[in-house]
């Protein structure tokens, strides 16, 4: 990676894409695809985020299926693979905590938090999708690419907004909104 590609703020180091790419989910058209990856990862979890979740469990439970209640209770709703903790998938493709809505994979937890009924939106990592944070002695923010996202690239062009102004609640959430602000005055908008 070329040095100028890559800005540091408060020693966090974000790729330039996120300040360039434009992005804005098109739920629409990819029916929450980031939801129903196929691959034997799901979306990668702390450690207090696995015991933020025991907790709110019997609430997320209301909005998801029983075939991926049955997965929770037979397996578990994480595991550790590859030496990080992750989300389990059903059948290696839908998060246990998806659920539908018209067709479109949506967030039990994130739905639960709407419906103001815990105060945890969501792992992070799925928050700040479509930035995924990767560890080289700090984090290195970078943007995950992936081709049922191609709807979400139109949209922010015709919507002129970046991965970094689409994911500004998440970053806020993760490092501050005095670093997100920090990270802003970087990309000249």
């Amino acid at each position: 990676m070329d040095s100028d590609r890559i800005l540091n703020i408060n020693e966090v180091l974000v790729r330039r894409e996120i300040l360039e790419i434009p992005f804005s989910c098109d739920l629409k058209s990819c029916k929450g695809a980031c939801c129903t990856l196929e691959s034997e990862l799901g979306a990668p979890v702390s450690k207090e985020e696995i015991d933020e979740i025991k907790e709110i469990l019997p609430v997320v439970k209301q909005y998801i299926s029983q075939t991926h209640i049955d997965e929770i209770e037979q397996n578990g709703y994480y595991e550790f693979k590859e030496n990080e903790l992750m989300l389990r998938s059903v059948n290696n493709r839908d998060c246990v905590f998806v659920y539908y809505e018209n067709s479109i994979a949506k967030c039990a937890i994130e739905k639960a938090y709407f419906d103001g009924k815990i105060n945890f939106r969501k792992p992070i990592s799925c928050h700040l999708f479509p930035i995924r944070i990767s560890d080289f002695g700090g984090d290195v923010l970078r943007y995950e690419k992936f081709n049922e996202c191609n709807p979400a690239l139109e949209k922010g062009k015709e919507e002129n907004i970046t991965i970094a102004e689409f994911c500004k609640d998440s970053l806020i959430r993760k490092y501050g909104e005095d670093w997100y602000n920090k990270l802003m005055n970087k990309s000249g908008r």
